[in-house]
């Protein structure tokens, strides 16, 4: 399975009460309806148990970085958003959402740098017009 969702493995654990892979699954979606019906806090509590399971997937950490955003959460958010980068510099979307983190938390320069690394990565008009390149 891609790194779109949290990955499903044969092997299942033994222990009676830990969550399965399916489940992990289903949390992640519901994480997504969490978050798409501004409940960032319960997408945050359903994410966690996720990324403790599947550390590695950046799709799980994507998800939790907007949630703590919109939480306004914003030092969370951006460790979250920066974890992601780490492992996909090419994220047009994840420097988008860093530079908006740091302009909330009124750093300007920090948020300048990653518009312009968004829009040049994708050249989207919302990048575009963010990373103000006229300026």
């Amino acid at each position: 399975m891609s790194d779109t969702t949290p990955h499903s493995s044969s092997s299942s654990s033994s222990s009676s009460g830990a969550a399965s892979p399916e489940t992990h699954v289903i949390d992640y979606r519901a994480a997504e309806q969490l978050l798409a019906a501004r409940d960032p806090r319960g997408a945050v509590k359903l994410l966690d148990s996720v990324i403790a399971a599947h550390p590695e997937n950046t799709a799980a950490r994507l998800l939790r970085a907007r949630a703590f955003f919109a939480a306004a959460q914003l030092r969370p958010a951006e460790l979250e958003f920066e974890l992601v980068l780490e492992r996909e510099p090419d994220n047009a979307f994840a420097h988008f959402a860093l530079a908006r983190t740091h302009e909330r938390s009124g750093r300007p320069e920090q948020a300048r740098k990653h518009f312009r690394l968004a829009a040049a990565l994708d050249p989207q008009p919302e990048y575009l017009q963010a990373a103000r390149f006229e300026d």
